[in-house]
């Protein structure tokens, strides 16, 4: 029971050694260098051939009446109507693929041209040698999307080819090449030395739709409110050609501009269209007044109204002023009523100078509506969501107009009636007057609102050509786009970092998860929880298939080194036993394969070796492996299986003796494989065998069935005085060295002690073929032949 509570206590302790698993790290030291240089390496490559990308910058300055702008959401999509241009309505702007469009096709940045070196290929913007002169239509040459390269062949000629269509031809320069449905020419830059176009490496045009351009651009162009500052735009791009970067985004800047100035133009036209038409109609007006004046007098005989007229005229004046302002104002609502009926929907309203019932900022917001659908009509069609938004807010602006106009006219036409009570009171006070002078009045009075309404149309006709001559920015460029000099893309620093970096983490990781997924046992140090019960006398080390497996006579290789340490190990735990007669030592393992044969003839000839008798028994009846070391004399037909089922077999029929002269070692092969072998080890015939040879030889070794396999060593265990376990390194799991512990904890196995054979010692800090790093090897003395020597060694085997 205490021994059962020792283990337990044992399996509790950590065996975690640090400089243990430090080691399995630094013994693959050459693959982590290879693969730390591998990715310096891929790292210096990939900053040497990448083609580096720069940051473009800009600062535009809005100007205008922001302050008044507003953003009123439309929709639960995100999208927003922009009733005024607002800094986000500017914004929508720039980005606006109608004018990215313009941009992209007056800079001719659809057509690029790279020049294809040993590596890498690079932009050639604006130095290219060549230069393509298209002799199509705009209109075609934007659509297109192809792929051009140019190799000249001399000063004159030069070859192009097409891989997509397989075209490959010489042409001259200057000829006119006709390629599918458009027609180009190919000149040489102009100002070049003599011979540059002959010297030049091969061009690459690329010729791509200006749609395609400009909606990479928009997806590159970075736009951005510039710090805290409300009125100012920062404009970023990023890509490989810096020069072709700042073209764009000042030609940006300038479009931007003139279409900003574009719109306010074109309200001012629709203005002073609008007043030349009343113009024209108060003149006709106008005329016919003053010929119903002249009528009126000629009709009358009269040049003029009485003196006493005079007097009474100064007391309606108030009223008279009054109803003139109102009468004007009706017809200007009139004029507006009628433009808006009489005209197509969604046209800019003329600003007529209504200063009555709000209808002014109506006209006002009802304008900027308008120009705000026709920008969004450049881009798409009457069924984009945003253009349906603003159809829909014209429609309601349109009608809330009517029903202003109407109600403003109910109004004045309110206050007209009581001007007129007011004037019909005077004008009884005055009823002296001769009739005349009220039919004179009325006349002169309609004279007066056609003079006044055209002098007023007049002046509105020149305010609004002083705006269309005069009209100011919308935007001012406070900083012309400039290049960063240190490049975006790639960070070269990092890029190298971080190669060597991942060069070293990946060997890591590759031993981390194989050491993870490896749960074989490969040194001793791995034996530490089993040696804690176990003893552990020595380690064999891994046999070439070219070398000798079993040990000769005065043999100085490490294999026989190796056994005589283990031999020098197991005689301490024979101090203490019986001296009167030989030790039984059985060998064995947890499975097949692992090497017990191997140990039990080589551990039987080392014994031998030092003048000791001894007898090797092969009780692996069911799969005997003996027979395959050595040379058995034919004088012992007769094996083990044949001993323990026959009773008239004696114990000097199964001995035999190897052939081999030196090293004398007695053998008891297997035998025949018997169908019941668990019963055959069972019978005393085993146990005589064994007390019979211990009075003869010194030691006699017993190689037994593996005992997780079977049962049959587990049966013979106690005829044992010592327990060899074997466990092969590279070959036996992990988790199979409990099973001998637990045998020791239940008693099945009698002294046992562990061999750890087939040690690669070349993994680890021990000499790649002699022992432990100690400076000297097992051969004591042995000189260590030169590389050289080695060499011609080989060389002269080979002959």
């Amino acid at each position: 029971m205490e021994e059962l509570n020792d283990f337990n206590e044992e399996r509790e302790e950590s065996n975690f050694d640090l400089k243990a698993e430090l080691f399995k790290y630094v013994s693959y030291w050459k693959w982590i260098l290879f693969g730390f240089l591998v990715g310096g390496l891929i790292a210096y490559l990939y900053n040497r051939y990448t083609i580096p990308k720069y940051k473009t910058e800009s600062t535009l300055q809005l100007t205008g009446d922001e302050e008044s702008s507003a953003i009123s959401p439309a929709g639960g999509k995100g999208l927003f109507t922009l009733l005024n241009d607002g800094l986000q309505n500017h914004v929508e702007k720039l980005r606006s693929k109608q004018l990215v469009e313009s941009v992209v096709d007056e800079l001719n940045h659809n057509i690029s041209y790279f020049i294809e070196g040993n590596v890498i290929t690079t932009e050639s913007y604006k130095t290219s040698p060549i230069l393509i002169e298209f002799i199509t239509t705009d209109s075609i040459i934007n659509s297109l999307s192809r792929n051009l390269v140019v190799t000249p062949t001399s000063d004159t000629t030069f070859k192009l080819e097409e891989e997509a269509s397989g075209y490959s031809k010489n042409h001259s320069i200057g000829e006119v090449i006709k390629l599918d449905d458009f027609e180009f020419t190919i000149l040489p830059k102009s100002g070049g030395e003599e011979g540059t176009f002959r010297k030049s490496n091969s061009v690459n045009i690329q010729i791509r739709p200006v749609q395609a351009v400009a909606a990479n651009y928009i997806s590159l162009l970075e736009i951005s409110q510039k710090g805290k500052a409300t009125d100012m735009l920062s404009l970023s791009i990023t890509q490989a050609s810096s020069k072709k970067s700042e073209d764009f985004l000042n030609k940006l800047m300038q479009r931007f501009n003139e279409e900003g100035i574009k719109d306010k133009q074109e309200v001012a036209e629709n203005t002073t269209a609008f007043i030349q038409e009343r113009l024209e109609m108060i003149t006709v007006e106008l005329d016919s007044v003053e010929s119903g004046i002249a009528d009126f007098k000629k009709s009358n005989q009269i040049m003029s109204v009485g003196g006493g007229a005079s007097i009474a005229q100064g007391k309606f004046t108030q009223a008279e002023n009054e109803i003139f302002k109102i009468e004007t104002q009706l017809q200007l609502i009139s004029s507006i009523e009628k433009y808006l009926l009489n005209n197509e929907p969604y046209r800019l309203l003329p600003d007529a100078g209504v200063t009555e019932g709000g209808i002014a900022g109506l006209v006002s917001s009802y304008n900027s509506l308008v120009l705000e659908r026709n920008r969004y009509l450049k881009e798409g069609t009457e069924r984009n969501p945003v253009v349906e938004t603003i159809t829909t807010q014209l429609d309601s602006l349109r009608e809330n107009l009517f029903q202003n106009i109407e109600s403003t006219r109910r109004s004045l036409k309110v206050r007209l009636g009581e001007l007129n009570q007011r004037e019909n009171l005077a004008q009884g006070q005055f009823s002296n007057f001769p009739g005349l002078e009220k039919g004179m009045r009325s006349i002169e009075r309609q004279q007066q609102i056609k003079e006044q309404l055209y002098l007023f149309l007049l002046q509105r006709r020149e305010e609004a050509a002083i705006s269309f001559a005069a009209t100011a920015s919308v935007a001012r460029v406070v900083d012309t786009a400039f290049t960063n000099n240190e490049p975006v893309d790639p960070k070269p620093w990092l890029i190298l970092v971080g190669g060597f970096l991942i060069g070293l983490i990946i060997p890591i990781l590759i031993i981390f998860l194989k050491n993870l997924l490896d749960t074989k046992i490969h040194h001793k140090g791995e034996l530490s929880g089993l040696t804690k019960h176990i003893p552990f006398i020595g380690e064999v080390p891994r046999v070439g298939k070219e070398q000798n497996q079993r040990i000769e006579l005065n043999d100085r290789t490490p294999l026989a080194e190796s056994f005589r340490i283990l031999r020098t190990n197991l005689a301490y735990l024979f101090q203490n036993k019986n001296k009167d007669r030989g030790e039984v030592i059985f060998v064995t393992s947890t499975i097949k394969g692992e090497g017990k044969t191997f140990v039990s003839y080589n551990m039987a000839r080392t014994l031998a070796s030092t003048g000791k008798k001894v007898l090797l028994v092969g009780a692996d009846i069911r799969n005997p492996k003996l027979h395959r070391y050595g040379e058995i004399s034919d004088t012992a037909p007769k094996g083990l299986s044949d001993y323990l089922y026959d009773l008239d077999v004696t114990e000097n029929e199964i001995i035999s003796v190897e052939k081999e002269a030196g090293i004398k070692v007695d053998m008891v092969l297997s035998g025949p494989i018997p169908p019941n072998p668990a019963e055959l080890l069972m019978n005393d015939r085993l146990e005589s065998l064994l007390e019979y040879a211990a009075q003869i030889y010194d030691f006699v070794l017993v190689d037994t069935a593996p005992t997780m396999i079977v049962t049959d060593t587990l049966l013979i265990s106690p005829l044992a005085d010592t327990t060899l376990y074997v466990v092969r390194s590279d070959f036996t799991d992990k988790k199979m060295l409990d099973f001998p512990k637990e045998l020791k904890q239940q008693g099945k196995l009698k002294s046992p002690a562990i061999i750890l054979n087939d040690v690669d010692y070349s993994k680890f800090s021990y000499g790649a073929n002699y022992g432990y790093s100690y400076g000297y090897g097992y051969g004591y003395g042995v000189d260590k032949d030169s590389r050289w020597q080695r060499i011609k060694n080989k060389m002269s085997g080979s002959k």
